[in-house]
């Protein structure tokens, strides 16, 4: 009788290599740093709208501008195994649903060192699963550069006072910074989950499953939130927030994401959409109604430039592998 058997694939060279493929790593942090215009839209509906409210909104219109990916991905589907359906349910469920509610409830709060700093943890969090996961193991240099990039972000965020997330956690905010630790420890597992998926369906299916799954969950938490009346707190002047954070940091850099993460290991990538942190940083510097005014200092531009060179290494330095998980018969 044969039984089905999972195993690590070997690294094999892929035939054909594009642009994208070659980029990958620079491009999912141009894809990390289109999310972070999510700031500039999301502050305009913060106040009128809860944090559920806002994100099945968006994630609605996202799956709307997908219905023709996801029709066009169904016999995909029907070849997906359990193992698929149960990654891709999770990425759904976990960080495009209960993780960008988190996140929304930590900006809510804004206190922005809280939100940013435990964002940091995202790439830690990632590697570990992708280790566990994936199986993927990165050579010694990689983790310097990790760190580095890291440090380039911490001075990026708290250039000002580089004690203040730990002074502000002690004096009543821990609240955001528990929201931001659960989105960051959530979208983590997305980035992993989202590299095993990609061994079995296209980009664009992907993409387009991950909003339509997450849909029906979000729908269930406004009623359970707050009743049908939920739905009745919009504005016609949400239409342009709205708008903007489902097409470019919602569709538009999702999609790029999912392309470039194809050809990316798990762990370079989650190194790489640290560019989102120090993006939105830079915005919150723009004068109102597109910023909050926040000072620049050298060190942010210092910092940019460590994260900027790492990941330049790092895509330069990248080994292309293959789908990680595949499954063979092996005799029982």
């Amino acid at each position: 009788m044969a039984v089905l058997k999972t195993e690590a694939q070997p690294a094999a060279k892929p035939t054909r290599v594009g642009l994208i493929d070659r980029f990958s790593v620079v491009l999912i942090a141009v894809a990390a740093t289109m999310w972070a215009s999510d700031t500039y839209f999301r502050a305009q509906l913060i106040g009128h709208l809860t944090p559920s409210q806002i994100v099945v909104i968006e994630d609605a219109l996202v799956s709307l501008f997908l219905v023709a990916f996801l029709l066009r991905g169904i016999p995909e589907m029907r070849r997906l195994d359990r193992r698929g359906w149960l990654a891709i349910g999770l990425v759904a469920v976990g960080p495009q649903a209960v993780a960008t509610i988190l996140f929304t409830t930590s900006f809510s709060y804004r206190h922005f060192a809280e939100t940013f700093v435990l964002q940091q943890t995202q790439p830690l969090i990632a590697i570990v699963l992708a280790w566990i996961i994936l199986g993927e193991r990165r050579r010694p240099w990689f983790w310097p550069a990790a760190a580095l990039a890291i440090v380039g972000v911490y001075m990026v965020v708290f250039a000002q006072n580089l004690m203040a997330p730990f002074s502000d956690l002690q004096h009543g905010r821990l609240e955001a910074g528990l929201y931001a630790l659960g989105a960051a420890a959530l979208w983590a597992s997305g980035t992993v989950l989202g590299r095993f998926v990609l061994g079995k369906l296209s980009f664009p299916t992907t993409t387009a499953l991950r909003f339509t799954l997450a849909l029906p969950v979000l729908v269930v938490v406004v009623l359970v939130q707050n009743g049908l009346s939920g739905f009745s707190h919009y504005h016609v002047g949400d239409v342009f927030p709205f708008l903007g954070i489902a097409l470019i940091p919602g569709l538009l850099a999702l999609l790029l994401y999912y392309r470039a993460l194809a050809s990316t290991p798990a762990t370079l990538a989650t190194i790489a959409e640290m560019a989102y942190p120090v993006a939105a940083t830079f915005i919150a510097s723009a004068p109102p109604p597109y910023g909050f005014n926040q000072p620049l200092y050298l060190p942010q531009f210092v910092g940019t430039g460590l994260l900027i060179a790492v990941i330049f290494i790092l895509n330069w330095t990248k080994e292309r592998t293959p789908p990680v998980i595949v499954q063979q018969e092996a005799a029982a």
